[in-house]
């Protein structure tokens, strides 16, 4: 009698148990399961000019002559910090990024001096104003100047402009579609971001010296033909896609 009396226990509990289950699953099903929909992606693409340019500026002290009269660094850094200011360029666009130095040897002797270098960090928004700069320091003393990155002021609001015209596409190719059928798109049942990209142009040294010998001249010339204001730069590529479903009504 025990025995029977268990074996009907468990069979209410298991059939209680399937009930439950049976229920949970139908509540996470779709309400209409048999609903008409369409599945499609979209995309889109915008290029901008960038507004924030950083440059990478190396200064390096030198001797005017062999293993004497060294400039030093500080009066380097005086020319540079004038000619920053005198650009009209904001402090904060203008940091030392970091200090290094060396032993400055002449043949086999022991070393003569300890050379010392900066690296700085400018941030502007065209390249005439940094040829402007550049020509108000000494040359000899300019080790590199390199463009390190782009940027632009307002990208995180391009990013959100370009995903909201990827599904807006999605939706526009949804309706042609459905269009060439005699159907219409109902309202959007899900989204999903596939991911996206931002094509930004490689950075690229706009000169270096030579043997610790650039000419004010040579330095001149080259800076001018790297800071051409009729040639826009390379533009930043942003790019988008989604995928959407879409009710058929």
């Amino acid at each position: 009698m025990k025995r029977l009396f268990m074996n009907v226990f468990s069979g209410i509990l298991f059939a209680g148990l399937y009930l439950i289950s049976t229920a949970a699953q139908a509540q996470v099903q779709p309400s209409f399961p048999n609903m008409k929909k369409i599945e499609v992606t979209g995309s889109a693409e915008m290029e901008v000019i960038p507004d924030e340019i950083y440059f990478s500026i190396s200064l390096r002290e030198y001797f005017k002559d062999k293993d004497k009269n060294k400039v030093e660094i500080t009066e380097l850094e005086k020319q540079l910090q004038a000619a920053v200011n005198a650009a009209g360029v904001p402090k904060d666009n203008f940091q030392i990024e970091n200090i290094s130095g060396y032993r400055y040897w002449a043949g086999r002797k022991k070393p003569v001096d300890f050379l010392e270098s900066k690296r700085y960090v400018l941030k502007m928004n065209n390249l005439a104003k940094v040829d402007e700069i550049m020509s108000k320091v000494d040359a000899k003393g300019i080790e590199y100047v390199n463009i390190s990155r782009y940027e632009h002021s307002k990208i995180e609001q391009f990013r959100k402009d370009i995903k909201t015209k990827a599904l807006q596409a999605a939706k526009d190719k949804a309706a042609y579609l459905l269009q060439g059928i005699g159907e219409q798109v109902g309202g959007v049942l899900e989204i999903q971001e596939l991911g996206g990209n931002d094509g930004y142009p490689i950075p690229y040294p706009m000169y270096r010296e030579s043997n610790q010998m650039m000419m004010s001249k040579a330095a001149g010339d080259v800076m001018e033909q790297a800071a051409e204001p009729e040639i826009d730069f390379r533009k930043i590529k942003i790019r988008y896609e989604v995928r959407a479903v879409f009710a058929i009504k």
